[in-house]
């Protein structure tokens, strides 16, 4: 195992600027990354949400960050049945596992949350959205791209930027740009808002994919898709107010499913809306079915437990 560097070193984070080690206590289950040489020091607590505390890590001469997903039951952010849908296991026997809900299930389930934000990583970057660069996920632990401006700061979220006019309008065509190229890559990010979004000197970083859908196989993924742009689309507008209105979502939705949705794709923001009034009653079933899902699911869970116990 390498050497840890000593007390008060000071490590280079890109062009000259520096992140104090103060040599914090190793969290657990950073723990075997460290033992296994993965990690060589864990610098500093970024960030803790309602899915993950991150930290930051050095792995040799490379300063990263270490995503560390909080267990089922401590998320705030919940595996809801419609994240769920569309996602199958590796292989039949897991598969049954996480719908029957027992202990091994569920760890097999917990996986596939973890892996599902890797490989989202993996295909938005080979698909040219600006994500952090992934480096793996341990057991529980995805090592990623530390995003940080040129100055070598850690890069902000996009909620504690002021943007003026002109950057918002950009930043905005570029955001669109992204989903459109997430969503002919199968893929609907499901949580997107400005607080799911960095910025560095060359514009918005998305980032916390774990609940990432598949736009094809997902029923909800038009609700998702359309709930994304329009979070973005009211953030933006508070900076430029001529963005609120538009329909990006729609027209992407609409051009998606005719199969004429290509990454370099010309969105206008305007689309032709047929007039139908929302079905309040299928939306309503909706909810009540996920509801449903989810009590028959914890049902399962405690059968399952008091059958293992």
């Amino acid at each position: 195992m390498p050497t840890p560097a000593p007390i008060g070193t000071f490590y280079c984070l890109n062009s000259g600027s520096v992140l104090y080690n103060d040599s914090m206590k190793i969290p657990k289950r950073i723990a075997p990354l460290v033992e296994d040489g993965v990690v060589d020091e864990v610098l500093r607590q970024l960030m803790s949400g309602k899915e993950a505390t991150v930290y930051v890590v050095r792995c040799g001469d490379s300063i990263r960050c270490a995503k560390v997903y909080k267990d089922a039951a401590k998320r705030s952010f919940k595996q809801a049945v419609e994240y769920q849908e569309g996602r199958k296991g590796r292989n039949s026997r897991r598969q049954r596992a996480m719908e029957k809900g027992s202990k091994y299930g569920r760890k097999q389930q917990e996986e596939a949350w973890h892996n599902a934000e890797v490989d989202a990583l993996y295909t938005l970057e080979r698909a040219g959205v600006r994500v952090p660069e992934p480096f793996g996920c341990f057991d529980g632990v995805l090592l990623m791209e530390l995003v940080t401006t040129e100055g070598g700061e850690v890069a902000p979220r996009l909620n504690d930027v002021v943007l003026t006019r002109e950057q918002a309008l950009e930043d905005h065509a570029l955001m669109m740009t992204y989903v459109v190229k997430m969503l002919c890559a199968g893929l609907v990010h499901g949580d997107l808002s400005e607080f799911n979004v960095l910025v560095d000197d060359y514009g918005p970083v998305i980032i916390d994919l774990p609940q990432a859908v598949n736009a094809a196989a997902n029923n909800h993924a038009k609700a998702m898709l359309e709930r994304d742009v329009n979070n973005m689309t009211a953030y933006y507008g508070l900076s430029a107010p001529e963005l609120l209105g538009s329909q990006y979502a729609k027209e992407m939705w609409a051009l998606y499913e005719e199969g004429e949705l290509h990454p370099e794709a010309q969105l206008t923001g305007v689309f032709d809306d047929d007039g139908d009034s929302a079905d309040v009653d299928a939306v309503l079933q909706e909810i009540q079915a996920a509801m449903e899902e989810e009590e028959n699911r914890l049902a399962r869970i405690r059968q399952a437990d008091a059958s293992d116990d």
